[in-house]
Order: C-alpha cells, then sequence, then structure tokens
C-alpha cells in the first residue's frame, strides 16, 4: 500500500524530476571518462586542491577521532575547526564518503555530485508541485531547467555549495505557507537545515528571502494589520532558525572574526564592475570556461522556454500590476546586483570573491524558472504578440552578444547560432496551438529543455580540466603509505614536514599534524607568523617549505618527508608528475635518514633539533615585540629562538657577501639588496649568477622579496632548477648550501622582464654551532605529553630555573585553557602568535584543554530554543484534543 502511495500518477513527475538530471550528468561524466567509469576523476580547481582532502578528514573525523570535529593539528600547525566544518562539511550527503576510502575517495564525490543535481530537480518539482503551481510532465520540464541551470554547472566543482539548490525551493514553500496559512514552521525549519549546512549560502537565501518576502507581501495582500502579522512572523521564523543553528553559528562568528572579517572591504566605491551588457553573452550556450572562474559575469544560462515563460508573466493580463511591479523589482535589485559593487557586496558579506564571482545568481535563476513556471499554463500555449515582443528581446540579446563578440572570448559565433536556434524552436512551441495531443507537446517541450540544457552542459564542461585519478590516487597512495608508516613507529604527538606538496591540504588528507593549509575560514595569525619568518602565505593560506634549522626546530618538525629519486633514474620519470618537488632543501643532510621508515618513493628524516610542542624557556619570550610581517625573515627567527634560550648575545646569523657576480646582457651594479637591474639587449636573455665559497659546512641561505618570484624570473642552484612553491606575498628563505665547505656555490637568476628589482636578496650563514649550542639549551626542559587527542594535551615538565614559561608553539586562540598540577592558569599570547603558559621552578603537570569560543553558549541557546518549540507545538497539540 505504502509502495503504491510513493509510485502513483501523483508523484510520477516528481521521480522524473529527480531521475532526469541525474542521469544525464551521470551520461555525461561517463562521457567524459570521470572514476570510477574511466581514467578520470571530477577533481578539478578547489575541488581537487580543498575540498577532496577536507573530505578525507571528515571521514577520519567521522571513524576515528570525533575530537578533531573541534580542533586539529593537521589544520597547519593547530586550528579550530568548528568554522570549517559549517563551511565545506556539514551536508547529509558527505555521509556516503564513508565507504569511500583512500583513493577512491573520487567515487564517493561522483555519487554525491549526481545526487545533488537530482535532489536539486527533486526539490524544485517538489516547490512546483505543493503550490499547486504545474502539474504532470511540465513539473519535470522546469525542474529541469533549474536543475541544470548555468550556475550549477559552473560550480559543481564547489560541492560544498551545491546543497543550497535542493534546500532554497523548500525554504521558498516555507515562505509561501507562511503567507497561505500563517504557519512558520516549514520556513523556520527549512532556514535551520540551510544555515547549518553551509551558513555563508544560507546568508544569500536569506537575503533572498528577504526580496521574496517584499514580492509575497504584494502576491497576497489583503489588508494593513494583515502585513504587520505577515512581517512578525516572518522575522521570528527567522530568529528561530537563527537560535536552533546557533551551537554551530556562535563559534563560527567568532573563528569567522579571527579569519575571513579581518579581510573586509573598508572602502566601497559607488560604480558598475563591467559594462551591463555583458551579461547577455551569458545566455549563450558554452558561455563559460576556465578563466570566468577567477572573474567573471555570472552564470545564469536557463533554458530558452523558462526564459520566454519569465518575459510573458510581465505580458499576461494577471497578475495585477502591483504584483508585476514588485516581481520587477526583485528582478531589477538581483540584475543592478550582478554589476553595481556596492550590492555585489552586500551578497558577499562584504568581501570581494576570491574566484567564482556572483555566487549568488543560483537565486536569479531560480527566480526566473519559479516566475516562468507561474506564466506558461499547463497547454503550453502564449499569445501572438508576446511572442512577438519575446523575438524582439532575443534579436536584441542576439545582435548585440555578435557585435561585441571579440569583448567576451568565451563566446563563438557557432555558440550564438545554436542558441538562437533553441530560442526560436522554444518560441514556436509555444506559438503553436495545441488542441490535440496536448501531452505529446507536454513531453517535446520536456525533451527540448533537456536538450537545451544538456547542450549548455555539455559544452560548457568540456572547456574544463580535470585531474586524472592516477594523479591523485598515485599520490594519496604513496603519502598514506609513508605517513602511516611514521605513525605506526611512534604514537607521540610531532609533527611532519615535507618536500613536496600536492596541496596545501596534504596533512588533512592523510591525517598528521604538519605546516599547511588552505581554507576560506583560517585564522589570520598564521598565515601573519608564517609570512614573518619566511614561509609562502596568503588570505587563508600557508605553506611550510622553506623551512630552516631555526624554524623546524622550533616548530617541532620531527620528521622530513623528501621525494626519493633513485640512483640512475632520471627526475623526469613520470613518477615526478604526481610528486611534485616545492622546497630546495641540503639541511636534510643534519638530519638522521630513515631507512625503515624510507620507502622507494619517498625518503624518511629525523631531526635531532626538534624541540617538542612545548618546552622550558626564558619569560622574556613574553615581552618580546615581534614586526608581523615586515622586515627581514631570517633576522627575526633569529630573535625569536635565541630570546626562547636566553642567549640574545649569541650571534646566530650573519650576513655574507657574495665572492663573485657575474652579469649577462645586465647593466652591472654595486650594491645588490634592493637594486633594480636592466637588461643590455632587450631582445636577449639576461642573467645574474652569484658565486660563493663556503668556508665552513654551516648552513646558507638567500632571501627572496615578493618581487622576486617565478612570474618575474626564474632561479637556479648550480645549474639546477630551484625547487620552490612559486606564490609568496612576503620575503621568504631558501636554502641554498649545507655541508660545502670549499666547494663553489652559484645561485643564478634569469631576468624573464625587461628589469628585476632585487628586493630583499642577501646571502645569510647560519652557525651551526651556535643552533645547536640553542637548541640543545631548549631541549633540557621537554614538556613530555602523556596523553594527548586533538582538543587536550597533557603533559610533564620540570622546569630547573626561575624566570621561565612552557613556551608552545600551539597557535593562541581564546579557546585554550591551561591547568597546572591541577590548577587552573591564565595562557598567554606571545609573538602576536603562540600559547605559553608561566611556570615556577620544579616538576610540573600541566594540561591545555580546548573548548570552541561561544559554542558552549551557542548550544544552551539552540537546545532551550528546541526544547521551547517542542513545548510550544505539544502545547497546541493537547488544547486541540482538549477542545475536540
Amino acid at each position: 500500500m505504502k509502495i503504491r502511495r510513493i509510485f502513483d500518477k501523483h508523484t510520477w513527475p516528481l521521480w522524473l524530476s529527480f531521475w532526469l538530471p541525474l542521469i544525464l550528468m551521470t551520461g555525461y561524466f561517463i562521457y567524459r571518462h570521470m572514476a570510477p567509469f574511466g581514467s578520470s576523476s571530477l577533481l578539478t580547481v578547489d575541488m581537487g586542491q580543498q575540498y577532496v582532502d577536507m573530505f578525507s578528514y571528515f571521514r577520519h573525523t567521522i571513524l576515528h577521532d570525533p575530537g578533531a570535529f573541534f580542533y586539529s593539528f593537521s589544520k597547519t600547525i593547530g586550528g579550530d575547526m568548528l568554522g570549517v566544518w559549517a563551511y565545506y562539511l556539514m551536508s547529509p550527503f558527505n555521509l556516503i564518503l564513508l565507504a569511500f576510502p583512500g583513493k577512491s575517495i573520487t567515487t564517493g564525490i561522483f555519487i554525491i555530485t549526481i545526487l545533488k543535481y537530482g535532489f536539486a530537480g527533486l526539490a524544485f518539482g517538489w516547490l512546483l508541485t505543493k503550490t499547486r503551481t504545474q502539474s504532470g510532465w511540465l513539473v519535470p520540464m522546469f525542474s529541469t531547467a533549474y536543475a541544470l541551470m548555468g550556475w550549477m554547472i559552473a560550480n559543481q566543482l564547489n560541492l560544498i555549495w551545491l546543497d543550497t539548490t535542493a534546500i532554497l525551493p523548500m525554504v521558498i514553500l516555507g515562505l509561501e505557507r507562511l503567507f497561505k496559512t500563517g504557519k512558520i514552521r516549514w520556513f523556520a525549519g527549512w532556514l535551520t537545515v540551510m544555515l547549518i549546512d553551509n551558513y555563508y549560502m544560507g546568508y544569500m537565501v536569506i537575503l533572498f528571502s528577504c526580496l521574496y518576502w517584499l514580492y509575497a507581501a504584494t502576491k497576497y495582500w489583503t489588508n494593513f494589520k494583515t502585513l504587520l502579522q505577515q512581517i512578525g512572523k516572518f522575522a521570528w521564523g527567522g530568529l528561530v532558525s537563527v537560535a536552533l543553528s546557533a551551537w554551530l553559528l556562535f563559534p563560527t562568528f567568532y573563528a569567522l572574526l579571527q579569519s575571513k572579517a579581518q579581510y573586509n572591504e573598508t572602502k566601497i566605491s559607488w560604480k558598475f564592475e563591467y559594462a551591463p551588457w555583458k551579461m547577455l553573452a551569458k545566455y549563450v550556450i558554452g558561455s563559460f570556461n576556465f578563466d570566468q572562474m577567477p572573474s567573471g559575469q555570472p552564470n545564469v544560462y536557463i533554458a530558452w522556454i523558462a526564459i520566454i515563460g519569465f518575459i510573458v508573466y510581465f505580458l499576461r493580463h494577471k497578475p495585477s500590476w502591483s504584483v508585476k511591479l514588485s516581481a520587477l523589482v526583485v528582478t531589477g535589485v538581483i540584475l543592478l546586483s550582478f554589476c553595481f559593487e556596492p550590492l555585489d557586496l552586500l551578497w558577499h558579506a562584504d568581501q570581494f570573491p576570491v574566484w567564482y564571482p556572483y555566487r549568488f545568481s543560483f537565486v536569479f535563476c531560480f527566480w526566473v524558472v519559479w516566475l516562468a513556471a507561474q506564466a506558461i499554463t499547463k497547454d503550453l500555449t502564449i499569445k501572438l504578440w508576446q511572442a512577438l515582443v519575446a523575438l524582439g528581446i532575443f534579436a536584441a540579446m542576439f545582435i548585440t552578444v555578435a557585435l561585441n563578440i571579440k569583448h567576451v572570448t568565451y563566446v563563438s559565433m557557432g555558440n550564438i547560432g545554436i542558441t538562437a536556434g533553441l530560442a526560436a524552436i522554444s518560441l514556436v512551441l509555444l506559438v503553436a496551438p495545441k488542441r490535440r495531443y496536448l501531452q505529446l507537446y507536454q513531453i517535446v517541450a520536456l525533451v527540448l529543455v533537456t536538450t537545451d540544457m544538456t547542450t549548455n552542459a555539455v559544452a560548457s564542461l568540456d572547456n574544463i580540466s580535470y585531474v586524472s585519478q592516477s594523479e591523485f590516487g598515485d599520490y594519496t597512495q604513496i603519502l598514506d603509505k609513508t605517513v602511516s608508516g611514521i605513525q605506526s613507529s611512534n604514537s607521540g604527538f610531532y609533527r611532519i614536514g615535507k618536500t613536496f606538496t600536492r596541496t596545501k591540504d596534504d596533512p588533512l588528507q592523510a591525517n598528521y599534524n604538519g605546516g599547511d593549509h588552505f581554507s576560506s575560514t583560517f585564522e589570520s595569525i598564521i598565515p601573519n607568523f608564517f609570512g614573518s619568518i619566511g614561509q609562502p602565505d596568503g588570505d587563508g593560506v600557508v605553506t611550510y617549505s622553506n623551512g630552516t634549522l631555526v624554524t623546524d626546530s622550533l616548530l617541532d618538525m620531527q620528521y622530513f618527508m623528501d621525494k626519493n629519486i633513485p640512483s640512475g633514474v632520471s627526475n623526469s620519470e613520470n613518477f615526478n608528475s604526481y610528486i611534485p618537488v616545492t622546497s630546495t632543501k641540503p639541511d636534510l643532510r643534519y638530519y638522521t635518514k630513515s631507512s625503515q621508515l624510507s620507502n622507494q618513493k619517498v625518503n624518511v628524516y629525523q631531526n635531532p633539533y626538534a624541540l617538542g610542542l612545548g618546552f622550558g624557556a626564558s619569560d622574556k619570550i613574553l615581552n618580546l615585540k615581534v614586526s608581523k610581517t615586515t622586515g627581514d625573515p631570517i633576522a627575526r627567527q633569529e630573535l625569536i629562538y635565541q630570546t626562547l634560550a636566553n642567549r640574545s648575545t649569541s650571534a646566530l646569523i650573519s650576513a655574507e657577501n657574495f665572492d663573485q657576480v657575474v652579469f649577462q646582457n645586465v647593466k652591472k651594479v654595486v650594491t645588490l639588496t634592493g637594486s633594480v637591474v636592466n637588461k643590455q639587449d632587450l631582445a636577449k636573455t639576461g642573467s645574474i649568477y652569484f658565486k660563493f665559497t663556503p668556508k665552513t659546512n654551516d648552513s646558507y641561505y638567500i632571501t627572496l622579496g615578493q618581487n622576486l618570484s617565478t612570474s618575474n624570473a626564474s632561479f637556479y642552484i648550480n645549474g639546477k632548477a630551484l625547487k620552490q612553491y612559486p606564490t609568496y606575498r612576503h620575503t621568504i628563505a631558501v636554502n641554498v648550501a649545507t655541508h660545502s665547505k670549499g666547494k663553489t656555490v652559484t645561485f643564478g637568476i634569469q631576468m624573464k622582464k625587461t628589469s628585476l628589482w632585487l628586493q630583499n636578496f642577501t646571502l645569510y650563514k647560519l652557525s651551526n654551532q651556535q643552533f645547536k649550542q640553542s637548541a640543545k639549551k631548549l631541549q633540557k626542559s621537554p614538556w613530555t605529553i602523556t596523553k594527548h587527542t586533538s582538543r587536550r594535551l597533557t603533559g610533564t615538565i620540570n622546569i630547573k630555573k626561575n624566570h621561565q614559561v612552557l613556551m608552545t608553539t600551539i597557535p593562541y586562540s581564546k579557546g585554550w585553557h591551561a591547568k597546572v598540577d591541577g590548577k587552573t592558569v591564565k595562557t598567554h599570547k606571545v609573538i602576536n602568535t603562540f600559547v605559553a603558559v608561566p611556570l615556577s621552578k620544579g616538576k610540573h603537570t600541566v594540561t591545555l584543554t580546548y573548548r570552541p569560543p561561544y559554542f558552549v553558549a551557542g548550544t544552551i541557546l539552540s537546545g532551550l530554543t528546541a526544547l521551547s518549540t517542542l513545548g510550544w507545538f505539544g502545547y497546541r497539540r493537547y488544547r486541540r484534543r482538549s477542545t475536540d
């Protein structure tokens, strides 16, 4: 009986709404040989560089370490994770990933992607059915137009956003019910789901809900008293949603204040971001390619039947002029938001998007299809004059794009022709009388929409390249194998560095404590600190690729993984492509190679100078003032390390001169650092060779300013290309020599442009003897960790002198709470970055526990709101029964 109710004449349009977009996209992915159906994968751009690693972390947290939900030392050197979950990982679809470990996770991503297409169609079909807007074959027709909209195709690589397309129709259905029945539970319930699933997209849904409320208030207008009631219920529903989500939103908001909020725009330009006519090009099939990802116009392609219906909505006798006017206002606000900077910033929470502009364009696609579904009746026929108006609009659009095609390079004349043909066929179909065979015409319309949207999907996605399954799988397999070997041999707390990188979230993928990270909710203190000590950093990203002996020791890099190139094997062998080297590190000669932990692809080294996560240090560090990112990173390393060891009078690092500088087709300069060098013959290559012969076996480093990047020059050490992570916004430190006494070292720069600024270009020598003495002194009082989880660490330490602190390399946060010998003590923030705890002389047991700030308060609010809501519904139910 229940099966019949699920599969009957009333529900088949919903099933078709779900399966049609799912099958269409599955067919395309099979055609593109996506895993598990071939050698490619859905990994591209952020999906391959960020999300896939987050998904691996998701699996580990759910299956093995629930505490990592709150905090993880795999997030660079440690960080809060609630913000990461709130933005990246709260989708219930992610539970599917639990069945796909290791390199097979790409299959899980495939399944989730096609399911999200299906549920987007199902949700829109549900909205159409429950509001009685459409029925029969027209339900899957409009649902498919929605599920395969241009925003969905362009952003399918942003898998974390796609749930929004399934939740938005439910929120709008809740608003419709609020106006029709006065009940807010559907609206408040689905808005809560949206905020928990992804607060970022939820913010955009809230803004659109406000616009939709204005439209619905006009549509369902009765009187002012009713309007005030509707205002109150709408506001109350929103507040209930926020309160129910507070357990996640409160700590996430705090995390944002430490990360993205620090990059908010402080100056707004009241200007158009581009010529608005360029939006017209987005209604041509295939109007999306890789160049449109970092910057471009909104992706709003919709089936032409829906576009015609949208135009007809404003040409019909019904609804009333006031409703049409409100719909026109909503349309105008969204369109203006696509090109007017202040409104664009509003939709993106006062931050310009880094790639993927106009992320809110899904609401416009929804709006167009939703109004079209209200305009086109089941007879699929429009009046001739309406068709002529639409034809005039279409002609103006296509002519404008064709005449300006050189300004929209992602559009071709061929695609304009195909699009015009689809528009013409759609128009003819709607104009043609359908007194007989109406159902057949409806099926034809569905086929036409399917053809239209599939053509756009294929034309757009064929412009995008993807990571091969082997490239991802081989790297993942060898990284997991090497990390597992290290962790099997040592169950203590330590960090692992490496000289190669697939993504900045390798530590999350392989579940180890590392030094790299990339996310939109990354606390700014870590990029600031990393940039100050010579590591590549950016807004929301760090890469520990330029560690020195000093920073490796300080940050407890007890192990290092280095790509193994067997003797007789060229570096250009196949495995070079999936183990990309991003660090030149001769200093590894000072570390101990472990034959037990090494394998055919990766050598593992142990660092005898690592200080551990915590150690006894001079309390002078409490008062040390260190500039954030300006100045010399090598000098800053020396200042920090020697202050900790209370050896500030002992020279650790010294600036050195080059023995010889050879200029080839470059005008000579006397002073190197800070000079601008120029080519002599602009048509020829300009090169400079800096030579020096070390008099000791100490470590040597060269600092390179931001201007000395791979976009401006190529760099070489003794004729071999420098292996270096390519992007950095502050001065980095490059290890150029170790154990090279009496050997000439040549650092070469080949200019790529006519001039080059030798920004912060200096040669330094590290006194290895002085470094070892400082390291040995700091290792005398280690914090010996006896128990450790993701958010709780307990250990013992023996402070042998007065005026010392427990210095840790745990990033400072108000969420860290310390107990010394069972008593709560205050933590201190040192070097603008780390947690330190003052200690008296003697043996102590120190416990550090992490509680996300405002998590308890948010949980209490959510709990009270949930209980109150349940109590209210229980009371209402009791009252109804008592009056029956």
